[in-house]
């Protein structure tokens, strides 16, 4: 470690990771797929299915970083050779074209925020008011093309200061804001009147309504949150040092993950039943159904709840942003042997460059609004749909179950037992050992592999696997 800086501590690395995983899609899209699919018994699959699949992989992913001391493509060229070099470039490529359209919904997060603490936004009136007004505001390109800028800036100043100065503090200080912000926001939804209707819909399960459906969107949730399938983690692990317990170190990256999904999911569902809204909203739940929800708040309250929700979004993006930037900047630092500040200021040009089909396909270019060569779910996907399908929707899986294989039947449980030992002394033989490498070499790889065919049909051949 002498010659590669990393982590000055657990807590360092802890939130760092744990930052990388929390995001939007604990935030944004957590609450919602709960609300589609049943409310507890969802949350109950979905928990299942962290400590069952995530985890697993997690583990995985941190080892390999530790091991090799890499980025994902040099991890597994190191590790599998030339023949593996392709999978941690294909994880490389998945963190540049996330954040390339990441970066611009967290430039709507921002701008909603600003839009609502200096603005006149919760004035609209109607729920159609603020569809329209979503609509609207994506299609602006000024002002989008501005905040999501000005968060590529944020996020490349805080890669460019390095490990322990850059990712490691920024994570301290943006975690804590994080939970502070949502446990204010928790307290006060559940005065609410009806709140507690939203809080048993939450935590009362009804077994009855679990489906094959509500099983596979609770597996996809829980792998997208975590943020596994791109190396991020691999990274990550390469910055911290031998004497690390990386099971612990997994488990509570896990733990602080969920417990994000989960509080986010206790915030918003009550503030929903306060007014008697569709807990299932879709994605549109936060940008075009809350705005209205913070409006009948009233006056002073409402501005100061709901710029303090879309502050909260920010932040998560951010914490997040910055780990997808560092997985492409590791690699030309280790690979390429680029100075830390070129490589961070090169790939934040390049991502913000990428990133621009995404935003212009919200309404500004119509060929990118519409691929009329495409049709997802009876319509036709924008150009950021088509992206986050590809390398979110079925690169992520696609990325996490081609590690289990890699650890399973190239380096093999025996190699990764004994890295995991480094940290853990009594590992070998004990019930973790036995569990990992189970999931890894078959539940895992299984249950990954057909979430990748199903969401491939179903996305990009139309065919319904799963209705």
């Amino acid at each position: 470690m002498a010659s590669r800086s990393g982590f000055s501590s657990r807590l360092g690395f802890v939130a760092a990771a744990a930052g990388s995983a929390v995001g939007l899609g604990n935030i944004w899209s957590f609450p919602y797929q709960t609300g589609a699919n049943g409310g507890a018994a969802f949350l109950f699959i979905y928990l299942a299915f962290i400590f069952l699949i995530g985890f697993p992989i997690m583990v995985g992913e941190i080892a390999i970083g530790r091991r090799t001391l890499l980025n994902p493509y040099g991890a597994y060229k190191k590790l599998g050779g030339r023949s593996w070099a392709w999978l941690g470039f294909f994880g490389v490529l998945c963190g540049v074209m996330i954040l390339s359209f990441y970066n611009v919904v967290a430039g709507w997060a921002f701008g909603y925020f600003v839009q609502i603490a200096f603005g006149d936004l919760l004035s609209l009136g109607s729920p159609e008011a603020y569809g329209n007004f979503f609509s609207t505001y994506t299609s602006n390109v000024g002002n989008n093309m501005g905040f999501s800028l000005m968060f590529m800036v944020i996020t490349a100043f805080i890669v460019a200061r390095g490990v322990q100065n850059g990712i490691e503090t920024a994570a301290k200080i943006l975690m804590p804001v994080l939970f502070l912000i949502l446990f204010g926001l928790i307290i006060y939804a559940l005065t609410l009147p009806n709140a507690m209707d939203g809080v048993r819909f939450y935590l009362q399960p009804d077994f009855s309504k679990i489906t094959v459906k509500t099983m596979y969107a609770a597996l996809g949730q829980a792998f997208f949150s975590l943020s596994l399938g791109m190396g991020a983690l691999i990274t990550y692990g390469s910055y911290i040092g031998k004497k690390e317990n990386i099971v612990s170190a997994g488990f509570i990256v896990t733990l602080a993950d969920t417990s994000v999904a989960f509080l986010a999911g206790l915030m918003i569902l009550p503030l929903v039943f306060s007014q008697g809204i569709e807990a299932s909203g879709g994605p549109g739940l936060v940008f075009m159904t809350l705005p209205g929800v913070f409006e009948n708040m009233g006056g002073m309250t409402g501005t100061i709840i709901g710029g303090a929700f879309f502050l909260l979004l920010s932040v998560a993006a951010l914490t997040s942003t910055v780990s997808l930037l560092e997985v492409p900047v590791s690699y030309l630092v280790d690979d390429k042997k680029w100075g830390r500040v070129k490589s961070t200021l090169i790939m934040a040009l390049i991502v913000f460059l990428f990133g621009l089909p995404s935003l212009l396909s919200q309404g500004a270019v119509s060929w990118l609004t519409e691929l009329t060569f495409l049709c997802f779910d009876g319509s036709y996907p924008t150009f950021l749909d088509l992206i986050q399908a590809a390398f979110l929707e079925v690169g992520l899986p696609f990325g996490g179950f081609m590690m289990s294989l890699f650890i399973s039947q190239k380096w093999k449980t025996s190699n990764l037992a004994e890295e995991i030992q480094e940290g853990f002394p009594n590992y070998p033989g004990s019930f973790i050992e036995k569990f990992l490498n189970f999931m890894l070499t078959w539940v895992c790889p299984i249950v990954l592999g057909i979430m990748v065919i199903i969401t491939v049909l179903q996305k990009f051949f139309q065919i319904v696997i799963i209705g």
